[in-house]
């Protein structure tokens, strides 16, 4: 892999980790309202699996997805502006941290209702098939999602129309407060994929590169027209469901022994072991990652709030 592909890497994978910790800070102060459920620990399966899209393809995801955003490359500037209610935020300040779409870069966006964007990847699945434009869909969602219906659905109809959609459940062992095993019958994903005729693969979603070639290869499939595929990408978040989340249905060693595989840091292993990379190299760009953070703080908080006649624009579609 290129050099600068995986500094890249690198830098979008802590961008999206010290984005994340600033909201939290945020949060505990008021300057950010609602619900915010941060994806700190499952950095590497947003950037691995964006870098491996075409420039037309697809993204949609749940409502996990800060760091979706910032892998298609939507401006930081705007992205922490809608996080705290700003006019100058990608969705005009109306969405909030789970409502963040970026239409120049076909990200559609954050749903907050659990699997309701399923059946909404299909669509657009279905759309690009019609069309035959050759796109793909890359449709993010949590192993919770694999128990609602909107889940059987969407796989269902997407194998029916052979559809080039990627269907990506992000297992971070945790539906809310509840372990996989306790609220699936089915514990492993994959399997599930099966009943709609889809081979489903499981993925180490703590290492970028395996996440990237399993990915790269799962669109290839799908775009040249042997339908959907399922990967489960096993990864894990460190923080809670959200931040109101008192974490209390998991041990302090669980997240340790997993912050062991932390995907930033091993990323950071290959890139000193294996590249003409030292130390200095990443510090710089985790120093102008932080200034990067701090001048978007700014931004946000210097944005003006949502005019009052804002209250009824973008309520329906303009022809």
């Amino acid at each position: 892999m290129d050099k600068s592909i995986l500094m890249d890497w690198y830098r979008q994978m802590v961008l999206i980790r010290r984005f994340e910790q600033r909201c939290a800070e945020l949060y505990q102060q008021g300057k950010i309202g609602g619900f915010l459920h941060l994806y700190i620990g499952q950095e590497a399966v947003a950037v691995g699996t964006i870098a491996a899209k075409a420039d037309g393809d697809h993204v949609i995801t749940a409502y996990r997805d800060h760091g979706h955003a910032l892998a298609v490359g939507s401006d930081t500037n705007f992205v922490m502006a809608e996080m705290l209610g700003k006019a100058t935020g990608v969705s005009k300040g109306k969405g909030g941290s789970m409502h963040l779409v970026d239409v120049e870069r076909h990200f559609w966006g954050g749903y907050a209702i659990v699997g309701g964007h399923l059946p909404l990847a299909t669509g657009i699945a279905l759309a690009e098939q019609y069309k035959e434009t050759g796109n793909a869909v890359l449709c993010y969602f949590g192993d919770g999602s694999t128990n609602i219906g909107y889940f059987h659905e969407a796989l269902n109809l997407a194998s029916v129309w052979n559809l080039p959609v990627v269907w990506i459940a992000e297992n971070n062992q945790y539906g809310m407060g509840t372990a996989v095993d306790r609220a699936s019958a089915v514990s492993e994903l994959i399997k599930k994929a099966s009943a709609y005729g889809m081979e489903g693969q499981r993925v180490n979603g703590m290492d970028v590169l395996e996440v990237y070639e399993s990915s790269k290869a799962a669109l290839d499939r799908a775009r040249s027209g042997q339908g959907p595929q399922f990967i489960e990408m096993m990864t894990y978040r460190y923080e809670g469901h959200s931040m109101g989340d008192p974490l209390r249905y998991r041990t302090k060693d669980e997240v340790e022994k997993w912050r062991e595989d932390d995907p930033i840091g091993v990323l950071e292993r290959h890139i000193l072991q294996d590249l003409d990379v030292d130390k200095d190299s990443l510090e710089t760009i985790d120093q102008e990652v932080e200034q990067q953070i701090e001048e978007a703080v700014i931004f946000a908080e210097e944005s003006p709030l949502p005019a009052a006649e804002e209250l009824f624009t973008d309520i329906y579609v303009e022809a």
